[in-house]
Formats: C-alpha cells, sequence, structure tokens
C-alpha cells in the first residue's frame, strides 16, 4: 500500500480539546500539547517510535471545518482517507479529505467525506451542500 508522505484531514465542529485527547492517545504521546498561535492556528509535536511527527490544526479552515495536518510519513495510517475514518469513528464528527495523492488536472473541489457512522462518499466541495 502506498504510503503518502503527509497526511492533511478536515474535521467538522470539534474543538482544540477533544482533538487533543485524540491525538494524544492515538500518537502515544501523553505529553502532547497543541500550542495556539496566530489566527487560529495551532502547532505540535509528537513524538512515536517511528518519528517525530509535526502537526499544525488551523481553526475554520473551510466552512465550518478545521484543517489537521501531519507533516510526516510515519504515521500511523498509509494515507489520509486510513487518517479520516479513524478520526470520524474516534471523534464522532465528520471528516473530509482528498480522494487520493493529488496530480496535476485532478478536480480540486472533489474530496472523499466520512461520516461518524461509517458512511462515506465522493463530494464535490464547497458545492457539497452539507
Amino acid at each position: 500500500m502506498e504510503r503518502f508522505p503527509d497526511i492533511e484531514i478536515y474535521l467538522a465542529d470539534v474543538d482544540t480539546d477533544a482533538i487533543t485527547a485524540w491525538l494524544r492517545e492515538t500518537l502515544g504521546d501523553e505529553g502532547l500539547e497543541l500550542s495556539r498561535g496566530k489566527r487560529g492556528i495551532w502547532h505540535a509535536r509528537a513524538s512515536t517510535t517511528a518519528a517525530s511527527i509535526g502537526i499544525m490544526l488551523v481553526e475554520r479552515a473551510a466552512d465550518r471545518f478545521a484543517s489537521l495536518w501531519f507533516d510526516c510519513d510515519a504515521t500511523p495510517w498509509p494515507r489520509d482517507t486510513d487518517c479520516a475514518r479513524e478520526a470520524a469513528r474516534s471523534l464522532g464528527c465528520e471528516t473530509r479529505c482528498s480522494l487520493g495523492g493529488w496530480q496535476p488536472g485532478d478536480d480540486p473541489d472533489r474530496f472523499w467525506q466520512v461520516l461518524p457512522d461509517g458512511t462515506e462518499n465522493a463530494i464535490s466541495w464547497p458545492d457539497s451542500g452539507r
């Protein structure tokens, strides 16, 4: 299975405390803290047995969604969709991510949507109507 060089997902209507708790549990770093920067941008670094993972959370990146980005290929998830599925299930929120590795000519508005109940769909965003 192809492993992406980084992971980015979008999380609907979830607070930073819940995200921090999920990151600590999932990445196995109980000391992980999201530090608030300017304009609703949070940063953290997770130390795992495999690597040091840079993390950035951008509040209200798009509509009601926050962007969560992992700057490393040594996350527990090989692809964005794997992370989106786990986040939706664990945080009980809608998640979105790219359909796959982006290539020139791909439609930049096509995303994969994962709902907390496990429903998954390809959508156009921002025109998805949700």
